[in-house]
Protein backbone atom coordinates (compact mmCIF):
# COMPACT_ATOMS: atom_id res chain seq x y z
CA UNK A 1 0.00 0.00 0.00
CA UNK A 2 2.82 2.40 0.76
CA UNK A 3 4.43 1.88 -2.64
CA UNK A 4 1.06 2.37 -4.33
CA UNK A 5 0.57 5.70 -2.57
CA UNK A 6 4.07 6.80 -3.48
CA UNK A 7 3.44 5.92 -7.13
CA UNK A 8 0.16 7.88 -7.17
CA UNK A 9 1.87 10.90 -5.56
CA UNK A 10 4.67 10.73 -8.14
CA UNK A 11 2.21 10.39 -11.02
CA UNK A 12 0.16 13.38 -9.82
CA UNK A 13 3.33 15.42 -9.42
CA UNK A 14 4.32 14.66 -13.00
CA UNK A 15 0.87 15.65 -14.24
CA UNK A 16 0.98 18.88 -12.21
CA UNK A 17 4.29 19.68 -13.85
CA UNK A 18 2.87 18.96 -17.32
CA UNK A 19 -0.45 20.77 -16.95
CA UNK A 20 0.82 23.64 -14.78
CA UNK A 21 -1.22 25.88 -12.53
CA UNK A 22 -4.78 27.08 -12.83
CA UNK A 23 -6.01 30.61 -12.35
CA UNK A 24 -8.91 30.71 -9.91
CA UNK A 25 -11.66 32.93 -11.32
CA UNK A 26 -13.08 33.86 -7.91
CA UNK A 27 -9.88 34.92 -6.16
CA UNK A 28 -7.92 35.77 -9.35
CA UNK A 29 -4.93 33.84 -7.99
CA UNK A 30 -2.91 30.98 -9.35
CA UNK A 31 -3.22 27.63 -7.61
CA UNK A 32 -2.17 24.01 -8.04
CA UNK A 33 -4.57 21.62 -9.70
CA UNK A 34 -6.38 19.21 -7.39
CA UNK A 35 -6.13 15.46 -7.96
CA UNK A 36 -9.67 15.26 -9.37
CA UNK A 37 -8.88 18.03 -11.86
CA UNK A 38 -5.74 16.17 -12.93
CA UNK A 39 -7.76 13.00 -13.45
CA UNK A 40 -10.26 14.94 -15.56
CA UNK A 41 -7.49 16.42 -17.72
CA UNK A 42 -5.65 13.15 -18.22
CA UNK A 43 -8.17 10.34 -18.57
CA UNK A 44 -6.07 7.22 -18.28
CA UNK A 45 -5.88 4.37 -15.78
CA UNK A 46 -3.69 5.25 -12.85
CA UNK A 47 -0.18 3.88 -12.70
CA UNK A 48 -1.00 1.38 -9.94
CA UNK A 49 -3.70 -0.31 -12.06
CA UNK A 50 -1.41 -0.46 -15.07
CA UNK A 51 1.38 -2.08 -13.06
CA UNK A 52 -0.97 -4.62 -11.46
CA UNK A 53 -2.48 -5.59 -14.81
CA UNK A 54 0.96 -6.04 -16.36
CA UNK A 55 2.08 -8.16 -13.40
CA UNK A 56 -0.97 -10.38 -13.87
CA UNK A 57 -0.26 -10.66 -17.60
CA UNK A 58 3.34 -11.62 -16.86
CA UNK A 59 2.25 -14.16 -14.24
CA UNK A 60 -0.01 -15.80 -16.83
CA UNK A 61 2.86 -15.86 -19.29
CA UNK A 62 5.17 -17.49 -16.74
CA UNK A 63 2.47 -20.03 -15.84
CA UNK A 64 2.19 -21.03 -19.50
CA UNK A 65 5.95 -21.47 -19.74
CA UNK A 66 5.85 -23.68 -16.64
CA UNK A 67 3.29 -25.98 -18.28
CA UNK A 68 5.16 -26.01 -21.57
CA UNK A 69 2.33 -24.36 -23.50
CA UNK A 70 4.14 -21.20 -24.55
CA UNK A 71 5.86 -20.76 -27.85
CA UNK A 72 8.88 -23.04 -27.99
CA UNK A 73 10.61 -21.35 -30.89
CA UNK A 74 11.15 -18.07 -32.69
CA UNK A 75 11.34 -16.63 -36.18
CA UNK A 76 14.46 -15.05 -37.52
CA UNK A 77 15.45 -13.83 -40.91
CA UNK A 78 18.65 -13.18 -42.82
CA UNK A 79 18.23 -9.82 -44.48
CA UNK A 80 14.74 -10.47 -45.82
CA UNK A 81 15.77 -13.24 -48.23
CA UNK A 82 14.62 -16.14 -46.14
CA UNK A 83 12.82 -16.61 -42.84
CA UNK A 84 13.62 -19.65 -40.72
CA UNK A 85 11.74 -21.21 -37.81
CA UNK A 86 14.04 -22.34 -35.01
CA UNK A 87 12.78 -24.68 -32.31
CA UNK A 88 14.39 -24.47 -28.88
CA UNK A 89 12.78 -26.66 -26.27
Amino acid sequence: MREERRLRVFENGVFRRIFGSKRDEMTVEWRKLHNEELNDLYCSPNIVRVIKSRRMRWAGHVALWGRGEACAGFWWGNGGKETIWETHV
